[in-house]
């Protein structure tokens, strides 16, 4: 079956309406390979945080108690890291994949018309995403979208100010949320967190000679530095690793179990389907996988708090098992690059070739950085969830 594309047919029933192909974006295509940083006068900035070295205050709270957990570390980085700066694009620390080209969040958007036809277009619903950015995503996704009908309430989940202020320019009309637990209950959620849950809060853990001990950050002098634990840590520890060798480490996050499982809980009572787009394996392998990016470049994740974006890679492998354990139904797990295949992606890319001859060369390395093996195509997961009675999305072949 293949899902709602510009080009073709719809494979599900009922059947949408036959509908030209969406015109491209207001911006060229050109720009997604370079996007310029936002206008500083386009909406109205918050006002500026007051300039606090969070290293120093790391520093005295270890002085003073002890050891951190890493999750502390992180989650206090991240925090300052997103309310203080518009982080994606050029000008900023890193590019995710609605910024390297519209195509991802069209057919994201296709993805969810093709669910929403099926489930008889219900005109009260409501469209959420975690980690919205710029609003890019929501933008593509719901522009090619609305060629169907679908005009949802918009829902992002957002505590930058700065993030808020850009998606409350490009969505007037939508609601913010500091989290899942104040969005509405009175309808189906349609959700999407692309490269959300790799920036929550993990621990790690180390299996030492007397059991599992929890990796802390210290000091050796005025440095931040890993040191282990020693109060026992094996209840976090998953019983298949529970005798793993002497030095290995895994990673766990429970902010992101957390997020799962009120996502689940909501798609079982309200209905709905959800797709989580991120990077990580299919199931947990040891080893760290936290890095710091700070202006397109990797930097020793404990070197600047507050100033780098701290992420690690998803436990699709667990995350699935907290969806069905909380009530939804899981459609599947697909590599990215399959999972745009499957949508139609090339149909898409020769579309706008058509429409800009002159960057086709541009449009087709968008579109290999999004799907081949060696760029995001295998790394980055999609995972789909679906409320009870929901049909499963497609893609997931």
């Amino acid at each position: 079956m293949a899902v709602v594309t510009p080009e073709s047919d719809h494979g599900g029933e009922p059947e949408p309406q036959p509908a030209p192909e969406p015109e491209p974006q207001p911006e060229p295509s050109l720009a997604r390979a370079e996007p310029p940083a936002p206008e500083p006068l386009a909406v109205a900035q918050p006002d500026p945080v007051p300039p606090v070295d969070l290293e120093a205050t790391f520093r005295r709270l270890i002085r003073e108690t002890g050891p951190i957990s890493l999750a502390h570390f992180m989650a206090e980085s991240n925090a300052r890291y997103y309310t203080t700066r518009d982080p994606l694009g050029a000008e900023g620390d890193f590019i995710t994949a609605p910024e390297i080209s519209q195509m991802f969040g069209e057919l994201v958007g296709l993805w969810l018309a093709d669910l929403w036809v099926r489930m008889g277009s219900r005109k009260h619903i409501h469209y959420v995403e975690l980690g919205p950015g710029r609003g890019t995503l929501a933008k593509d996704a719901l522009g090619a979208a609305s060629r169907y009908g679908f005009a949802p309430q918009v829902h992002f989940v957002e505590t930058s100010p700065t993030l808020r202020a850009l998606q409350s320019a490009a969505f007037p009309g939508c609601h913010h949320h500091h989290d899942l637990a104040t969005l509405p209950d009175d309808a189906p959620l349609l959700i999407v967190a692309n490269e959300f849950l790799d920036a929550l809060p993990i621990q790690q853990l180390v299996r030492a000679a007397e059991g599992w001990r929890e990796r802390l950050i210290g000091l050796d002098g005025d440095n931040l530095v890993f040191v282990l634990g020693d109060t026992p840590a094996d209840h976090l520890a998953p019983p298949s690793w529970r005798r793993a060798p002497q030095g290995t480490l895994i990673e766990t996050s429970g902010a992101s179990v957390a997020v799962v499982s009120e996502m689940a809980m909501r798609l079982r009572d309200q209905g709905g389907a959800a797709l989580i787009i991120d990077y990580g394996g299919r199931e947990l392998s040891a080893g760290s996988t936290l890095q710091a990016l700070r202006a397109h470049q990797k930097v020793d994740p404990l070197a600047h708090p507050g100033e780098a974006d701290l992420t690690a890679h998803v436990d699709f492998e667990l995350m699935q098992q907290v969806a069905v354990r909380h009530g939804a139904d899981v459609m599947g797990l697909q590599t990215q690059g399959e999972w745009l295949l499957q949508l139609g992606i090339d149909t898409r890319l020769e579309a706008l070739i058509r429409r800009h001859p002159a960057e086709a060369a541009t449009l087709r390395r968008q579109r290999d950085r999004l799907v081949r093996d060696d760029q995001m195509g295998v790394l980055f997961k999609v995972l789909g969830l679906a409320g009870r009675r929901w049909p499963m999305g497609v893609g997931f072949a």
